[in-house]
């Protein structure tokens, strides 16, 4: 089954962002910041990151820059799925190694879709 971190410091988000690839046949973790996220990296490897960029302790563009600089963790996909619409911030989260960006509020067929291409690319 396809592991997907979920990183979102907003319990409603993450729990709806959760609910949605869960229902979808993701096996679904969650952190709720970017040290979480990081600390739960070192324990397991999941297939995909969704990562919000606004978060307390380290941020998504941080925790970002940190998969990707790491050997063990750089091929991993990461997702960002923030309420960062600006054109510049979509590029500076490309900048940082994203995979994808997404603006919420999202389409949750652009999620799991969006997600699906990056496994299967």
């Amino acid at each position: 089954m396809t592991k997907v971190l979920v990183v979102e410091d907003s319990p409603p988000q993450r729990e709806m962002i959760s609910e949605l690839l869960a229902k979808t046949g993701f096996e679904v973790t969650v952190a709720t910041d970017g040290v979480e996220a990081m600390e739960q990296l070192q324990q397991s490897t999941p297939d995909v990151v969704v990562l919000d960029i606004v978060m307390p302790r380290m941020n998504g563009y941080e925790v970002c820059r940190q998969i990707k600089s790491d050997p063990r963790t750089q091929s991993i996909p990461v997702v960002m799925c923030s309420s960062k619409g600006e054109e510049f911030d979509r590029y500076w989260g490309m900048k940082q190694g994203a995979d994808a960006y997404i603006t919420k509020p999202f389409d949750p067929k652009e999620l799991v879709g969006t997600i699906k291409q990056l496994l299967r690319g």
